[in-house]
């Protein structure tokens, strides 16, 4: 089983990102705590989680909101 990040654009846009297939979920969370700024920087709004064919999660890559 494989844990992959994919990235989106604020349209849903795929965002071109490095290959990065790790082989569990701490691993592939430790890869985008390191990466993310360099996904943000090419344009990436949010970051998708994945084993194999399912979705853990989304998440938005935007600046926190204050309430």
């Amino acid at each position: 089983m494989a844990w992959i990040w994919t990235f989106e654009d604020a349209e849903g846009n795929p965002v071109e990102a490095p290959d990065n297939s790790h082989s569990n979920q701490g691993d592939a969370e430790s890869w985008v705590g390191l990466e993310w700024r360099n996904m943000v920087a090419k344009g990436a709004s949010v970051a998708i989680l994945a084993e194999d064919d399912r979705v853990e999660y989304r998440m938005d890559l935007g600046p926190a909101q204050d309430s």
